[in-house]
Parts: C-alpha cells; structure tokens; sequence
C-alpha cells in the first residue's frame, strides 16, 4: 500500500490583509454614519426652509439671550466699578493684616483710584516693588510696602530700603513715580534721602488719608511727575 500524502495546511490570512480589511470596515462605518449626518442635515435644511418661521424665533431667542448676557455683564461691571470706588481701610485695620494681605490692600487702593492694570508683585525676588501700577495719566507707580504690626510705635522706615528701591524702580521697573509706604514712620535720614532722589513716601498719616478716603494718592502727594498722556481726567 501506498503511503497516503501529506495534508496541505490551510493558510492563515495575512496580518496585512487583517488590516486592511478591518480598515475598509472603519471607512464604510465612517462613510455610512456622515451620509446619514448628511441626510439629516438635508431634512432640518428643508423643513427649515418650509416653516422660516421657526428660524426668525430661533435667532430672536439667540438675540434676546444674547442681549441679557451682555446686561448682566454690564450690570456685573458697573457694580464691580462702584464697589471699587467706595473701597474704604480704617488704618487700624491695614495694621492687623499680614504683610503679604497689605500689599493686596494696596493693590486694591490704587485698582480704586482707576489703576486698571494694578498688580501684586511682591515676594522673594521682586527687586523692590510690591504693587505696580499705571495712574489714568499714563505714570507708571512702583510701590514698596514696609508693615508695622506696631504702627507708629514699629521701627522706622530707614534709608536702606529706599536706597533698594531708588536702585530697581526705574531702571528695573520702569517707574515714573516711586513710592515707599508704610502704616509706621520714616527716620529722619530716609526723610532727606527721598527729598535728595525725588520719591515718594506715604506714612501712616498720609495713608489714613488716602485708604480712609476717596481722592488717589496723586492728589495728596507733592511733586508727582506730569502727565504722560491726554486723559479725560486731566
């Protein structure tokens, strides 16, 4: 007897045609779902276009949301606005904050007075400036903040801190009006010091004044630099 050949094995499709005929699935799905899409696009199109009346009502409810949006963002803003403007600090307050609150404070103050732009900026690395600002006439503050949980009583403001800030808030920052501000007192040599390098120093009294009350701290300093800019305020 003969032996009987050897079964031919049946060959497995290849990886490749696997692929490709699970990618000719993918496109016929794809293709099938956006001719449907385009279908129902097609109908809404067309009954749209059999009842228009349904599109005027769509965009005048579209306008009316539209609208209140935009009024309750006014409203939102003008409340914003006359809240800014009534900000009040009883000095005794500022003097119960942590320093890193009163610079905010202070933030908030100028923001008040229509600084726009004010900013915290205060920290490790700030190279003498706690608040930037830019006043409605174009003048850029640099403020430096010293707190005095004492008040009046802390230690004085002295002239090394002002000789920080009278070295980076020009040349640094910028700034056209640099300022020293504390809820406490200056020594008598930071006095002469600032008179010497044209800054600015707000002490606790002046600062009363100016948290406590509603005109900008340009106002009730001396000497404060011209406008850079038309203004309406001007």
């Amino acid at each position: 007897m003969s032996p009987r050949p050897p079964a031919k094995r049946r060959r497995r499709p290849s990886t490749a045609r696997r692929r490709k005929a699970t990618g000719s699935e993918e496109l016929w799905l794809i293709g099938l779902v956006g001719l449907v899409a385009l279908s129902l696009v097609v109908a809404v199109m067309s009954w749209l276009a059999a009842h228009p009346w349904v599109l005027v009502l769509g965009l005048l409810a579209a306008g009316a949301a539209g609208a209140l949006w935009l009024r309750r963002r006014q409203e939102a803003a003008r409340w914003d606005q006359a809240r800014a403007q009534g900000l009040r600090y009883a000095v005794e307050h500022l003097d119960s904050l942590h320093h890193n609150d009163f610079e905010f404070a202070v933030r908030d103050l100028m923001h008040r007075d229509g600084c726009a732009d004010a900013e915290k900026v205060g920290g490790r690395g700030d190279n003498g400036a706690d608040v930037k600002a830019t006043d409605p006439y174009g003048r850029r503050w640099v403020i430096q903040c010293k707190h005095r949980k004492a008040g009046w009583q802390g230690s004085a403001v002295g002239t090394p801190d002002l000789q920080v800030l009278n070295g980076t808030g020009r040349q640094i920052h910028g700034g056209d009006v640099l300022v020293m501000l504390t809820n406490g007192r200056f020594s008598r040599p930071a006095l002469d010091f600032a008179k010497s390098q044209h800054l600015h120093l707000v002490d606790r009294h002046l600062l009363a004044q100016w948290a406590g009350g509603s005109r900008p701290l340009w106002e009730l300093l001396r000497a404060v630099p011209p406008p850079r800019k038309p203004s309406s305020l001007s």
